[in-house]
């Protein structure tokens, strides 16, 4: 199957950084495009009271993005119900559609549909 492109998913902390950009910079040198950068496991919200809990740092991966000049495509919050659904074989996405991750993972999906879209055309 040909490779389209690679999409590279980290999370905010700076150790974890680092590690993305190694991977990107592997997929730069095998001339594979880069569709952009996703930050795993943003800020939490809180169900009952909306408050914002940021564990593992805020941002990074929109930094990074800037920095490198890719696009950014998002980021997921971390969520329990991902999990959950997961073990529960039933993702987030088709299960809870109107919850903020479920959300921006299709946001996500269509950024990544629309690059590829682009990708192909100027094949």
């Amino acid at each position: 199957m040909p490779l389209t492109g690679a999409v590279i998913v980290t999370t905010p902390q700076e150790v974890a950084l680092a590690d993305a950009l190694k991977g990107l910079k592997m997929f730069e040198k095998l001339e594979v495009p880069i569709l952009g950068i996703v930050e795993n496991m943003g800020p939490y919200i809180d169900p009952k009271t909306g408050q914002k809990i940021v564990f593992f740092g805020e941002g990074g991966g929109q930094r990074m993005s800037e920095r490198l000049q890719v696009p950014y495509l998002g980021s997921i919050p971390l969520d329990p119900q991902v999990r959950e659904g997961g073990d529960a074989g039933q993702p987030i996405v088709s299960h809870k559609p109107d919850s903020l991750t479920a959300t921006a993972l299709s946001q996500i999906a269509r950024q990544v549909a629309a690059r590829i879209s682009v990708i192909n055309l100027e094949e």
